[in-house]
């Protein structure tokens, strides 16, 4: 089984934009609503496109499956068969661990219904896998199910009641 590793983090102010090496548009939509055992996803990102299935759980550790599916079926199912969609530009910072090890952190910019978020993912090795924090770091998110894009798909950040306004 292919296990996910990866913490998420909130991101404050913009000065990680300068350390960006990469930025890729990413349209990705939902076929499976809240409450399952896994939540399935078709991704468009730049030119190539990701057929997703990952368990439905909360936390730092999770089984993921990943295929590539082609560009046109994605349009299709992005089009037709989606519960929910999530807009976004993914950037890409490289980084050196503590031990030496490469590591990527990934900052996602929403657009859309989740405009102003962003949000920082590193992927890990192990659960205890030590790492920099960058100060644009913010708070960090893993154990929040609000923040991962499933929930995001389906219950946009901007209608969060904290976020409203009057």
């Amino acid at each position: 089984m292919a296990i996910e590793i990866e913490r998420k983090f909130l991101v404050v102010g913009d000065d990680w934009r300068a350390q960006a090496s990469k930025r890729v548009p990413m349209r990705q939509g939902y076929l499976t609503e809240d409450n399952g055992k896994s939540s399935i996803r078709v991704r468009l990102q730049g030119v190539e496109a990701r057929l997703n299935i990952k368990a439905a759980v909360v936390g730092r550790a999770r089984a993921e499956y990943d295929y590539e599916v082609p560009v046109k079926d994605a349009h299709e199912i992005l089009d037709t068969l989606c519960v929910g969609l999530v807009d976004k530009v993914r950037h890409y910072i490289d980084a050196t661990g503590p031990d030496g090890s490469a590591l990527t952190w990934e900052i996602d910019e929403f657009a859309g219904a989740n405009a102003g978020l962003v949000v920082a993912e590193i992927e890990l090795k192990t659960n205890d896998q030590a790492f920099d924090s960058p100060a644009w770091l913010g708070a960090e998110v893993t154990e929040d199910r609000r923040y991962y894009n499933h929930s995001l798909a389906l219950h946009p950040w901007r209608d969060w009641p904290e976020n409203e306004t009057s």
